[in-house]
């Protein structure tokens, strides 16, 4: 199995979640940051080499991205701007980087690569529409990221994958927001966490013979 390094900038969160995953049996440990600056990821992957100095960093996954912004494009702030480039574009590139660097003296694990990097998209990686000129503009530049670090370090041995969640997925806070018992309860409506983790896994397991770059997760129901 894999040891958990949770970087956040909800420090709390953070720490909750590796307590969940050790309360299950894992491994797991927070690493809570203020900004997702390349100053800021660097020394949280310092950190993670510190903490566990008898284990390789061999699978990275991004999964940050900021709340979209639903707004007509005149009504667009700055601000609004700003915070969605620097989690979905600044932040992904330090992630990256970081990852990349991490892996690219390694060996082949189990003969088939040094490590995969995985980033986490949505419909708005693919398609805009009216309100989300923000939020599509920067996970399609995410999406483009991927794919450009994809075809550079595929030869060397490093596999990165963009992964498309389209539909709501069934967490604490999406439970709350929606208050809808039915919806929580109706498996071909919603993603449920557990199944997209063994999507990941299918990634990061994957022989060098078959390599995913993008793959797309939707409940049965989803209208797309």
């Amino acid at each position: 199995g894999y040891r958990v390094a949770v970087i956040s900038r909800f420090a709390e969160a953070t720490h909750k979640l590796a307590e969940e995953i050790t309360a299950d049996g894992g491994e797991a440990a927070a690493f809570p940051v203020t900004t997702y600056t390349h100053a800021e990821i660097n020394s949280a992957f310092n950190a993670i080499k510190n903490h566990w100095k008898d284990s390789d960093i061999r699978v990275g996954v991004f999964n940050a991205a900021a709340d979209g912004v639903r707004k007509g494009f005149l009504g667009v702030t700055e601000e609004d701007l700003k915070k969605s480039l620097d989690t979905n574009v600044v932040a992904a590139f330090a992630f990256a980087r970081e990852s990349i660097l991490a892996f690219k003296d390694l060996s082949l694990l189990d003969g088939q690569k040094k490590g995969t990097l995985i980033f986490t998209g949505a419909t708005a990686s693919i398609r805009g529409n009216k309100t989300t000129s923000v939020f599509a503009s920067t996970k399609h530049a995410t999406r483009a990221l991927s794919q450009s670090l994809a075809k550079e370090f595929g030869p060397q041995d490093i596999h990165v994958a963009h992964a498309i969640i389209d539909g709501g997925i069934l967490t604490n806070r999406s439970k709350d927001r929606r208050n809808d018992p039915e919806w929580e309860k109706d498996s071909a409506k919603r993603l449920d966490p557990d199944s997209i983790a063994k999507s990941y896994l299918y990634l990061a397991g994957q022989d060098r013979s078959a390599w995913t770059w993008e793959l797309d997760l939707r409940p049965a129901h989803e209208h797309w």
